[in-house]
């Protein structure tokens, strides 16, 4: 991860102020299923270093098709399956996102946003698509049904890399690693709320939410934790310590676990989010980055960024199943929908 290509090199997170790194998880796919009119059993992955995204058959683990986009960063699917979102974030210097249409793999023509971009997110209805650019410290706003940009908010320098939405679609958490803190959008006006410090210094890359929005989760990267934030109160809990590099989280559908990347160990830990207790780290590639969940729940989906492959967990037993071979640079990835699943 180079300074952010997607701050791969999020090291460069960390000594530049850390302009940016993205996730997300997007809602998943059902291994083995068909879709109509959306993209059932199918997930998407970044390659931010070959400009291209890999489509993979969960059923099978096998590559479908690989699609050319420009310096791709993280990518969201929208809740009826029918587009995947990815930010073009061309080692920073991009601004747009493409917008593929999952049934034929067509790419749109760019749509211009802020510079930099890294996390995507599209809101629960499907009918926004939030992203956050580490160049220029703000998050754009796209209409999914006409493409159209709304006026940037403004977060600060050093925002990204990531940023989830709350289950109601009514907040937006942002995280700024340059400066250690977490903002909160309302979706209904734009506003934006006071920072919330989560560790002093540069250094968060990672934020999930739990599916009863009752809690976000933030990775620490340089102190290789995971800090919880109560969503109600904004209390930060007393970080967890996972592993070297703690770079994304995501959470299981049925909100029992947290999923943590650590970038510097190629592992992931595992969290028990009642307890707080930390599971025996599960060995997967090279610079693990993002990972995503099937929506039964039984597999986790992680990016390898620095060898270029996908290893699949099987939830249950902790044990790596699978390595994909995708693209250079494996970056963000999302597994579609349940419900386009037929």
């Amino acid at each position: 991860m180079n300074g952010v290509a997607v701050c791969r090199k999020l090291v460069a997170i960390v000594v530049v102020a850390l302009s940016g790194l993205g996730i997300l998880v997007a809602p998943l796919a059902v291994a083995g299923a068909a879709a109509a009119g959306g993209c059932g059993g199918t997930a998407y992955v970044t390659n931010e270093q070959g400009g291209t995204v890999s489509v993979l058959k969960t059923a099978t683990g096998a590559v479908s098709a690989t699609l050319t986009v420009a310096g791709p960063a993280r990518v969201a699917i929208t809740p009826d399956g029918k587009h995947a979102y990815v930010t073009d974030y061309l080692d920073g210097g991009g601004n747009a996102v493409s917008v593929i249409t999952t049934a034929t793999g067509a790419v749109s023509a760019p749509i211009t946003i802020g510079k930099g971009p890294v996390g995507v997110a599209i809101t629960p209805d499907g009918k926004r698509a939030y992203v956050v650019n580490s160049g220029d410290g703000t998050v754009s706003v796209i209409t999914t049904a006409t493409g159209a940009v709304s006026a940037p908010i403004t977060i600060g320098k050093g925002a990204g890399p990531a940023l989830a939405i709350t289950p109601d679609g009514k907040q937006v958490y942002v995280v700024n690693s340059g400066d250690g803190t977490v903002l909160v959008i309302t979706t209904a006006t734009g506003a934006v709320s006071a920072p919330i410090a989560v560790r002093k210094g540069p250094g968060t890359p990672g934020v999930a939410i739990t599916p009863d929005g009752k809690r976000a989760y933030v990775t620490n990267l340089v102190d290789g934790t995971v800090s919880v934030i109560t969503t109600a109160t904004g209390v930060v809990s007393a970080p967890i310590t996972v592993g070297k590099g703690a770079f994304t989280v995501a959470i299981t559908p049925d909100g029992k676990h947290a999923y943590v990347t650590n970038q510097f160990d190629g592992t992931v830990s595992v969290i028990t989010t009642a307890t707080g207790a930390v599971s025996t780290p599960i060995t997967v590639g090279k610079g693990p980055d993002g990972v995503a969940f099937t929506p039964d729940g039984k597999h986790a989906y992680v990016t390898n960024f620095e060898d270029g492959t996908v290893s699949v967990i099987t939830t249950a037993t902790g044990v790596v199943s699978a390595r994909i071979t995708v693209g250079k640079g494996a970056a963000g990835v999302a597994i579609c929908p349940a419900r386009n699943v037929h």
